[in-house]
């Protein structure tokens, strides 16, 4: 008898439990992330995104079949930058912890900024003026910056100022991004993870990679070359960005997308 009362008690904590967790069921599903292809924004110095057909067609048995070899670069597209990025010793790909790639959704929308200075950087002020309207960001919360660039993605000349390659065009490079005194502030908040619609957290301009260090050595990750955000409330979304799991990795691709609510 004690076996019977123990299972059921068991069950009974399931159910609880399950009554209770996030409803995804309703409401609406962005996808933040732009495609895999040639035409991908990558480094000018990085391996771009390259796919080779390996069968595609039916075959000599009667069924259908499709397969693809693909190659690139860790750090291009929708991607993830992994603390060990830039700081020694910090989480690899593979260790970034999945409760730091999931949770409440804080957009910070600098679009009428960046459109005025192609090289803005996202200060601490910013993120205070945010929180004056909205509140504090809490601890465990994506972060994601618009900038407005995602519509001109993937054209690289008006996305990142250079279509060119090689170390040459690195300097030519033009973007918005974010300041350290801003990735400062955002460390203070202990947030999960930050993401922006550029193809860096740093500015284009950077020498230093300021944000990238204050960020990794914090252990945060970075998302970068995120899709449209216009779409997103400032604050009421859940962010879901998971990347491919490459074991000791510096990043990788990444899927990410916005659960909202049913109004």
């Amino acid at each position: 008898m004690s076996i019977v009362r123990a299972f059921l008690t068991a069950c009974a904590v399931c159910f609880a439990f399950s009554a209770t967790a996030q409803d995804v069921s309703t409401g609406k599903w962005v996808d933040l992330t732009h495609a895999f292809n040639e035409k991908s924004v990558y480094w000018p110095t990085a391996e771009t995104f390259t796919k080779t057909e390996v069968f595609h067609g039916h075959t000599d048995g009667g069924w259908f079949y499709s397969a693809y070899n693909f190659s690139a670069a860790e750090h291009g597209g929708t991607h993830m930058d992994s603390p060990i990025h830039f700081a020694q010793g910090a989480n690899t790909t593979d260790a970034v912890p999945v409760d730091q790639l999931i949770g409440p959704g804080f957009v910070i929308d600098v679009s009428r900024q960046a459109a005025e200075n192609v090289d803005y950087l996202v200060t601490a002020a910013d993120i205070e003026a945010f929180e004056a309207e909205y509140g504090q960001i809490p601890a465990g919360a994506i972060v994601l910056i618009n900038t407005g660039r995602a519509s001109l993605y993937p054209d690289r000349e008006a996305y990142m100022g250079t279509a060119e390659r090689g170390a040459d065009a690195v300097p030519k490079l033009h973007f918005p991004g974010l300041g350290a005194d801003g990735a400062a502030l955002l460390v203070a908040r202990k947030i999960g993870a930050v993401g922006i619609d550029t193809p860096s957290i740093d500015y284009g301009q950077s020498k230093d990679f300021a944000a990238h260090v204050e960020l990794m050595t914090n252990n945060i990750p970075a998302f970068e070359n995120v899709a449209d955000m216009s779409g997103l409330p400032a604050t009421g979304s859940t962010i879901i960005a998971l990347p491919m799991k490459i074991e000791g990795g510096s990043g990788g691709p990444l899927r990410i997308v916005a659960q909202l609510p049913a109004n």
